[in-house]
């Protein structure tokens, strides 16, 4: 096979494959898109501080933080601000059980594996990734998110031997749930270093 169709074949390929992606092939950086509710963080993490997982439920325990259910939303909105036409979207798709059709902004490429629950539960803050997004009005990708920003981030940790937060302690509902004595108290657990891997093998899997 010649050089020249050797090229021919790579350059279509590479058309091809171009064509197929729904967004850009760099970076999102920047990205602000908007959203079928005018839902701003601004407001819930920010003016009201909202925890996180209120909303995002899966940060803790799952690769995945979750988008609510809009039935989430009408925990608070079948009281607050009823009558606001943005509420009232939530509340058609919840009466009509149809998703609101969210546009997702943080995107990684299918070829790298990121687990939210093993980064929430070593004591990384939401923004670390996610930028101030208790100022955000419209929800926007502040950082670039690329394999050399994330190695970058497990390296200085690595070599700032930082440590991992203690589990979370049972709620005191849930120690009564367990037993009507007072719980024994826990012995003392060497802090955990944390020691974020640099392999290839660790997100492409």
């Amino acid at each position: 096979m010649s050089d020249a169709l050797i090229r021919l074949l790579l350059a279509g390929g590479l058309s091809l494959a171009l064509a197929g992606c729904s967004g850009p092939v760099n970076s999102q950086q920047g990205y602000m898109p908007e959203q079928p509710v005018a839902f701003s963080h601004a407001v819930h993490a920010g003016q009201y501080e909202l925890d996180c997982q209120y909303c995002h439920t899966g940060a803790e325990k799952s690769r995945h933080a979750g988008v609510p259910a809009s039935s989430v939303c009408m925990n608070c909105h079948t009281q607050v601000k009823k009558d606001s036409p943005e509420i009232q979207k939530v509340a058609a798709a919840v009466a009509e059980n149809r998703p609101l059709e969210w546009v997702r902004i943080h995107r990684l490429p299918d070829h790298a594996y990121f687990n939210h629950a093993s980064h929430v539960t070593s004591g990384l803050e939401c923004q670390t990734c996610h930028g101030p997004v208790q100022e955000m009005v419209r929800l926007e990708q502040v950082e670039p998110m690329t394999m050399g920003w994330c190695l970058d981030c497990h390296r200085k940790t690595a070599a700032e031997q930082v440590s991992a937060p203690p589990p979370s302690a049972p709620r005191s509902g849930e120690l009564l749930a367990m037993s009507t004595q007072p719980p024994t108290p826990a012995p003392p657990k060497v802090p955990r270093i944390l020691q974020p891997p640099t392999d290839c093998s660790s997100c492409h899997r």
